[in-house]
């Protein structure tokens, strides 16, 4: 209490973790995230900076983790997949998905698979440009044809850029004449 009579409502430290608390807030952290090795390790590890360590050994994250990854909590090649799907269906590229998929730990073979087809990085690309507005779905072509205003076409090929699209595609959808036609592109490729 402070001298008003009032409780005083400070945070007490958090306990520092042991080996069975360690293991309790790994199994919560897996339950409630879709996550990978990496980010479970980096996890575990910035708990351990907050809290401390209180245990009779030195605290074994990797063996944890590796633990985890044996009996099918973790899952790096599915959570690669799930995330890059997901991704691709936000209309984001290759390259924002490599370093999403970097970011997690991920190893550059699981990363490789979970890139998705030609088609799926070009449906996505479509996907971000329909969702910006760019190109065909923009409205502001002008009356005598498709061309747009150069400075705003630049933008819009910077920001399908920075989603992870290549320059080849964006310029591509950017440029399209009509919807028909940024469509057609996407289906020209057959999975």
């Amino acid at each position: 209490m402070n001298p008003q009579g009032v409780p005083d409502r400070r945070k007490r430290p958090p306990k520092p973790l042991d080996p069975a608390r360690m293991e309790d807030m790994a199994l919560a952290y897996v339950a409630r995230f879709a996550t990978s090795a990496g980010k479970l390790a980096a996890y575990l590890a910035r708990k351990l900076r907050e809290r401390g360590w209180d245990g009779p050994a030195p605290p074994d994250v990797d063996g944890l983790v590796a633990r985890f990854v044996r009996a099918g909590y973790v899952d790096d090649a599915g959570y690669a997949r799930g995330k890059a799907q997901g991704l691709l269906r936000r209309g984001y590229g290759a390259r924002r998905i490599e370093q999403a998929l970097g970011h997690a730990g991920i190893a550059e073979d699981v990363r490789a698979e979970a890139r998705g087809s030609e088609r799926d990085r070009r449906h996505a690309a479509l996907v971000m440009a329909r969702k910006r507005r760019f190109g065909p779905w923009g409205g502001d072509r002008e009356a005598e044809g498709p061309k747009i205003d150069p400075a705003r076409r630049e933008r819009q090929v910077a920001a399908l850029l920075r989603a992870g699209h290549p320059l080849a595609y964006a310029r591509r959808l950017v440029d399209e004449p009509s919807i028909e036609a940024a469509e057609e592109w996407v289906d020209e490729i057959l999975d």
